[in-house]
C-alpha cells in the first residue's frame, strides 16, 4: 500500500524491465494481446478445463503427448513447427476445446508468465476479457503490475494500449505514480475511438496482417468477447 492507503497501479512495458518492479508484493497481469492472452481467455471461456503455458515447443509436445492435450503455439506469428495448432482464438471453439487441456507456447507471453512466478497472484488480460480483469483487480485491493509481454523485449503498441485501457477504467481505486501507466493511458485515449485503425501503424499488426490474420487482430482488440478471468495456479491457467 502507498501513503494514500490505496494500492499502487504500475505498468511494466517490457519483460526486460520487470526486474525493476516489486513483483512479490503485487498481482501481476500478463498482457499479450496479439495473441496469447486473447487465445487463453477464449479457450477457457469456451470450456477448456485448463491451459498449460510452456516455454518451448519440445516441452509443449512432450506434455501434450503425456496428458492427451491439445498442443498449440506460435513462433513469430506462425504455427510452430511440430505443433498441431496455432495461436488464433478462432481455432478454439467450444465444440473443439470444451473439457480439454490446451498446452500453449508463444513467442512472448508464456515467457513473461514464468518470469512473474513470485507474484501474489498472476492473471492474464486482453481486450476480450477486460471487464473481468478490471473487476478482479478492484475487488482484490492489492498492488498491481500490468505486465506487457511486448515483442522480443521491445515495447509494442497493442499491449501498451490494453494497459492504458485498464488504467483508464480503474485508476480511481489506485495510487498511480508511474510514468509508464500515465503514458499508456494517454496512448489509449488517443486510440480508443477506433483502436483497430490506430493499430494499423503497429509493427505486430503488419507482421500478422501479412499472414492474413486481420480477423484475429480485430477480435483481439474487441472488449468482452470472452469475459472470463484466467488465474495462474500450480503451473496452469484455469477460469476463476
Amino acid at each position: 500500500m502507498t501513503e494514500s492507503n490505496k494500492p499502487s497501479l504500475e505498468v511494466c512495458l517490457s519483460p526486460a524491465l520487470l526486474h525493476l518492479f516489486d513483483v512479490k508484493n503485487s498481482i501481476v497481469v500478463i498482457i499479450d494481446v496479439l495473441r496469447a492472452t486473447s487465445t487463453i481467455c477464449t479457450a477457457l471461456y469456451n470450456g477448456a478445463s485448463r491451459v498449460i503455458p510452456v516455454a518451448s515447443v519440445e516441452e509443449c509436445v512432450n506434455i501434450g503427448r503425456a496428458i492427451g492435450g491439445i498442443t498449440a503455439g506460435e513462433r513469430d506469428g506462425r504455427i510452430a513447427e511440430g505443433l498441431a495448432y496455432g495461436n488464433s482464438p478462432f481455432e478454439y471453439p467450444r465444440e473443439f476445446v470444451e473439457n480439454k487441456t490446451l498446452v500453449l507456447t508463444t513467442t512472448n507471453g508464456t515467457k513473461l508468465l514464468h518470469m512473474a512466478k513470485d507474484a501474489i497472484q498472476i492473471i492474464t488480460g486482453s481486450f476480450p476479457n477486460i471487464s473481468a480483469v478490471c473487476d478482479y483487480l478492484v475487488a482484490q485491493n492489492q498492488n498491481v503490475i500490468l505486465g506487457c509481454a511486448a515483442w522480443k523485449d521491445r515495447v509494442n503498441m497493442e499491449d501498451t494500449l490494453f494497459a492504458g485501457a485498464v488504467v483508464s477504467r480503474i485508476k480511481q481505486h489506485f495510487d498511480v505514480n508511474c510514468d509508464s501507466a500515465i503514458a499508456a493511458e494517454t496512448l489509449y485515449h488517443s486510440a480508443k475511438n477506433d483502436i483497430y485503425t490506430f493499430m494499423r501503424q503497429a509493427s505486430h499488426y503488419k507482421r500478422l496482417a501479412q499472414y492474413g490474420l486481420e480477423k484475429d487482430i480485430h477480435y483481439c482488440l474487441t472488449a468482452d468477447e470472452a469475459n472470463v478471468l484466467p488465474l495462474f495456479r500450480d503451473g496452469e491457467l484455469i477460469a476463476g
